[in-house]
């Protein structure tokens, strides 16, 4: 299976710079505040929303900013008006690339990502004309320790199927079971969450591939641009 978060790749980096620090500081903040705003700040009773802190709490998002983030979704202090958005594009060597994010002004979100796009040889495309390449699915990312335990575990907890990557198990999942066979498993996982993944990945010669990283990284340096999913292989 293909399709990984690029954005979940950098929160993984041990390294950041102050700048990505407040970039992704500001991302994880969105991200909570939405949350909270369309299923209740109450994180027990909101799984999305419980997932969104913990992510924020990995990459040291201070206490205080997770309690303003919450309280503004929730409408107890003001905030931007905050919207989700998915644009789908062809990226260098007619990959393809879906785009989430959130934003205060989704007309200047689209003209920030169609101008990236097209600086680093992409193009936006209609709706719909990309997500039939890819399932939504439910992804948990655990650390490996090579254990047949944890396989048996992750086998009976109702996963559909897990891979190797970079040291940690990606186990997939239907979206609607996520939280459920992350309980199964009982373990401590990197992260929990829903995403794009590729049915079939496509190959780029080094120079495309190298064109295609390129993009991704300017997609994420916007602050409206939450994850960017492609079927590079």
């Amino acid at each position: 299976m293909s399709g990984h978060s690029h954005f979940a790749t950098i929160k993984r980096k041990k390294e950041v710079t102050d700048k990505k620090r407040g970039q992704i500081f500001s991302k994880i903040t969105r991200l909570i505040a939405l949350a909270a705003r369309e299923r209740g700040g109450n994180p027990d009773a909101n799984h999305r929303l419980k997932n969104a802190i913990e992510e924020g709490k990995k990459v040291n998002l201070p206490k205080d900013l997770i309690e303003k983030a919450i309280q503004k979704g929730v409408g107890d202090l003001s905030g931007e008006k905050l919207e989700s958005f998915i644009f789908e594009a062809y990226g260098p060597g007619n990959i393809s690339l879906i785009i989430e994010g959130i934003t205060d002004n989704k007309n200047r979100a689209l003209g920030e990502v169609k101008n990236i796009l097209n600086k680093n040889k992409g193009k936006i495309v209609s709706e719909g004309a990309i997500k039939w390449q890819f399932s939504r699915k439910g992804i948990l990312l655990i650390k490996d320790d090579e254990s047949e335990e944890l396989e048996l575990k992750i086998i009976e907890s109702g996963a559909e199927n897990f891979e190797r990557e970079d040291g940690f198990l990606r186990v997939y999942t239907r979206p609607e079971e996520l939280e459920k066979v992350k309980q199964n498993i009982n373990q401590e996982v990197e992260s929990a969450s829903i995403e794009w993944v590729a049915k079939e990945e496509m190959a780029l010669d080094e120079k495309k591939r190298n064109d295609a990283e390129n993009l991704f990284e300017s997609l994420l340096e916007s602050n409206d641009v939450q994850q960017v999913y492609s079927n590079l292989k």
